[in-house]
């Protein structure tokens, strides 16, 4: 024992890590979660998940009393893409198909239907609706029609196991040919779930909404933004009633969305950048909750749907606040959070007498697992792990900060450390940037990517710049036009932060990201050539000017808006703020990672800036994948990139090498070698 104690001091004295086990291997962190979702029959008899059989995304039906269950696999090369129970006997779903090259599969908004013994399976909706041979059965119409839309589900209506509501998009051929077109105006339709027979009983005023619906089954808000980007919500008092734009953020300068009705259905629950109620007679605002430095993450629903209970809300680990302490859903939850401490707790759905509820508990280093709560017995059963290969004991832990911009703007973010090494200073750091970027930000959970690299020995910094959602409305609109400005500084000054506080070696950093992340990465190697090593921008834009032309956004008028107000007008000051113009500045070793398939960031970003970086004599790291998209899907491919990356950093940041069982392992040699 002495000498093996001598052999590690030996070891660590020499800036080897010592790790007691082999590592996660690579293919647990590039593996799909085996379940995606969970959710319970309105009579609470049977469960219905998604899971992935064969490399496929299944459904799978459970009979909680006889313990059997029957797998459902769509037709041809199809997946599950979500489900719905509409009644205790039949489930709606959605399919994704693998479209082309395309390594993802893509939802087309097809809808079918089954009954829970794997009977009377039907085509209710789309564009292959009318194709008697796609496996309908006992039909009660003769011929369906084909339609090109896309729908999803809008209301199951809870008290009529018949009929659904469905929100139906039809495709617009010359907006898909060519750029400038628009989106036509959405509808919402009444589907009988047995034959798919529909009629229309609202159309969206305007483009782009999403509606909601009152307790009784009634469509009576519709929410969107206009051309210009700017919110608008509308109103009516019931079917067959006239829109009323009741908020106008053009006019008012505020942002807020409906939520729901409450259970009187006199009053709606409102985002309001806190969370209000809406008296539907007075038409007045009541404010219910106002985060100090947060914005609402989520909320948490009565077991019968008709009501809130509690608000969700960041910044850093997800809490919540009770609307009402005396709910039986808000003792539930105090004491399953008690049963789970460090872990979020939440929950999906219910049965129809709210008897039976689906538990959802997960954390930063925990995927998550389903559970089924009996409100009868006060008992918790365990039914599935998303992906039970993964030990939360061997994650590494998220912690969140909270800092000031050099502006004085507050920021939050997480550190993550390799695990065990918590206290552990002058790690290398990989600076790991979200994509979006308005809107989408960082959150405490389980993250496989942030996991993957902590795990090989590398301290992870996340942080939500300016512009990012989660924060309200003023936080998001401070980063309009300010890609690569401001935003690009608050990434600056979160790493300056890291390295301050010693966890970060300032000489062994590197910043990476995917889409807009891809763009702050090769951007940040721009403007602080002397701060990261290196660089990986992953499926990222590169040329802001091309960004205007080229992929999926600028194709509508609604998307043109949305570049205007995110990227300016400014021609110049955007060719400046473009990394494929700023070449020179780069002293970082630059990784490039692309999807051949990508159309929200066509290839010809990544292959622009690598061919202009070989002309002027810069060394490019090059990752090409041809059928992926944006961001890798195949599970393979996902693994060897990771190697890829991991491989990069280690040559230029410093893998710190390992030491098992009396073998020491040096960072001179590059992981994945």
């Amino acid at each position: 024992m002495r000498i093996r104690g001598m052999f590690l001091l030996i070891a660590l004295l020499l800036g080897f890590s010592v790790h007691a086990t082999e590592p996660v291997p690579l293919a647990d962190f590039a593996k799909h979660m085996q379940f995606k979702e969970v959710k319970i029959s309105p009579d609470g008899e049977h469960l219905a998940a998604t899971s992935i059989i064969d490399g496929k995304v299944v459904l799978s039906i459970i009979d909680l009393g006889k313990n059997t269950g029957l797998t459902l696999r769509p037709r041809d090369e199809d997946e599950v893409f979500a489900f719905w129970w509409v009644s205790s006997e039949r489930i709606v779903y959605s399919v994704a198909e693998h479209v082309g090259n395309l390594e993802m599969p893509v939802s087309r908004g097809e809808l079918f239907a089954v009954n829970v013994d794997g009977k009377r399976k039907e085509v209710l909706f789309g564009y292959r609706a009318s194709d008697s041979g796609q496996g309908s059965t006992g039909s009660r119409i003769q011929k369906k029609q084909s339609e090109y839309a896309s729908a999803w589900m809008l209301d199951d209506l809870r008290d009529d196991d018949d009929n659904a509501l469905i929100t139906v998009q039809r495709w617009n051929w010359s907006h898909v040919a060519s750029a400038g077109g628009e989106s036509l105006h959405a509808e919402v339709r009444r589907i009988d779930v047995r034959t798919g027979k529909n009629r229309t009983i609202a159309t969206a005023p305007l483009a782009n909404v999403r509606f909601l619906v009152d307790h009784n089954g009634e469509v009576r808000f519709a929410t969107g933004r206009d051309n210009q980007q700017k919110q608008k919500v509308y109103y009516r008092k019931g079917d067959g009633k006239d829109w009323e734009l009741v908020f106008d953020e053009a006019v008012t300068g505020n942002d807020v969305w409906p939520v729901m009705f409450n259970r009187s259905g006199k009053a709606v629950y409102f985002d309001c950048g806190g969370v209000c109620l809406w008296d539907v007679d007075k038409r007045t605002f009541k404010t219910l909750w106002r985060g100090d430095d947060s914005a609402v993450d989520g909320f948490g629903e009565t077991f019968d749907g008709q009501d809130l209970f509690a608000i969700r809300s960041m910044p850093g680990r997800t809490a919540v606040t009770l609307l009402d302490k005396h709910a039986e859903e808000a003792k539930v939850l105090v004491d399953l959070m008690q049963q789970f401490p460090g872990e979020d707790v939440q929950f999906g759905n219910s049965t129809k007498d709210g008897s039976k509820t689906i538990v959802i508990v997960e954390g930063d280093r925990d995927p998550g697992s389903f559970y089924l709560y009996d409100a009868k017995t006060k008992k918790l059963r365990f039914l599935l792990a998303r992906a039970p290969w993964i030990k939360p004991q061997t994650m590494a832990i998220m912690e969140p900060f909270s800092i000031k911009a050099r502006d004085g703007l507050s920021l939050h973010g997480y550190l993550t450390r390799p695990p065990g090494e918590e206290e552990t200073k002058s790690l290398p750091m990989v600076v790991f940037v979200h994509g979006g970027p308005h809107g989408i930000y960082d959150t405490w959970g389980y993250n496989p990517i942030v996991q993957m690299l902590a795990s090989r020995g590398y301290a992870v910094l996340q942080v939500n710049y300016r512009g990012s959602g989660g924060y309200g409305l003023n936080f998001q609109q401070a980063g309009y036009r300010e890609w690569g400005g401001k935003m690009q500084d608050d990434i600056t000054d979160a790493t300056q932060w890291a390295i301050k506080q010693g966890a970060a070696d300032p000489k062994r950093i590197c910043i990476f990201g995917g889409s807009f992340g891809g763009y702050a990465a090769l951007q940040g190697a721009v403007r602080e050539p002397d701060l990261y090593q290196c660089t990986i921008g992953y499926v990222g834009v590169y040329d802001l000017r091309l960004m205007k032309s080229r992929g999926d956004i600028p194709q509508s008028f609604s998307g043109e808006g949305y570049l205007d107000m995110a990227l300016g007008t400014d021609e110049s000051l955007i060719a400046q703020r473009s990394p494929i113009n700023q070449i020179d500045r780069i002293k970082a070793d630059v990784m490039l990672i692309v999807g051949g398939e990508d159309k929200r960031v066509p290839p010809v970003q990544g292959e622009s800036m690598r061919n202009a970086m070989l002309k002027r004599g810069k060394k490019v790291e090059w990752l090409y994948q041809a059928n992926e998209g944006h961001g890798f899907y195949d599970e393979a491919n996902v693994e060897d990139l990771y190697q890829r990356i991991l491989a990069f950093l280690d040559r230029n940041i410093g893998s710190r090498g390992k030491v098992d069982v009396g073998v020491v392992e040096t960072s001179k040699e590059p992981a994945g070698n």
